[in-house]
């Protein structure tokens, strides 16, 4: 039985105040912050390196998800392997060394994650589903926070959850894009686990662990029915 996790992705943060947000996601009680890592070349947009994750390590004792959305992430992986991380997601488009890159991270004692774009199958990760603990499906177009989930995404997460039965797999599933009260509950019904949150807690300034409280509550609650809003 895996456990309800919400992580909540700093994308959308105040980044001349990220320390303030870090206390207010811990505020929030959220399970743990998502970092994405993007280099203008395997997504569109830019973001940060491994330095940000040490100085966000230095103000929380939340564990801190790495979402490396970068091309050849072998060629600095030892930066990100030190800096803090508890789980390093990396994207099989990105590298041809992605069972050499999950050992590293395995060998360094850190949570393993592999990610899929939302256009790619999940059959490319056949080979090393032995070496993973969470896959993340990413449920909408990659690149920056605030875009709609695609449905597309409900069908791959049942595949997915298919695959982990028939072969005795133990790894959990996680999504991230667009994730709000309606989506999440269709992923949890469809085999997700793990939630990845953004726009959704940081469009609440003053109520963030009321947003998490409910969200909980929604996907929790097989009887509750999905209220549809503005914000969906």
């Amino acid at each position: 039985m895996f456990s309800l996790i919400i992580s909540s992705s700093i994308l959308n943060a105040d980044y001349l105040n990220l320390e303030k947000e870090i206390k207010s996601l811990e505020d929030s009680l959220v399970d743990s912050i998502h970092i994405d890592i993007m280099d203008g070349r395997f997504v569109e947009h830019t973001t940060w390196g491994a330095s940000i994750i040490t100085s966000i390590r230095e103000v929380t004792n939340l564990p801190l998800d790495v979402h490396l959305m970068i091309d050849s992430p072998e060629r600095n992986i030892e930066e990100y392997v030190s800096s803090g991380a508890d789980t390093i997601f990396i994207h099989p488009e990105s590298t041809v060394y992605l069972r050499k890159l999950l050992k590293i991270i395995k060998k360094n004692k850190i949570r393993t994650g592999v990610a899929l774009k939302l256009d790619t199958p999940i059959n490319v990760l056949v080979h090393c589903l032995d070496l993973v603990d969470t896959v993340l499906l990413v449920t909408c177009d990659e690149g920056f926070g605030g875009q709609p989930f695609h449905p597309l995404s409900l069908k791959k997460i049942s595949e997915l959850k298919k695959v982990r039965e028939s072969n005795n797999l133990s790894f959990s599933i996680e999504v991230d894009g667009g994730i709000n009260m309606k989506s999440g509950k269709q992923c949890k019904d469809a085999g997700a686990e793990r939630f990845v949150l953004g726009s959704l807690i940081f469009k609440e300034p003053t109520d963030r662990s009321g947003v998490v409280h409910r969200f909980r509550n929604n996907i929790d609650s097989d009887n509750q029915k999905v209220r549809g809003d503005k914000n969906e």
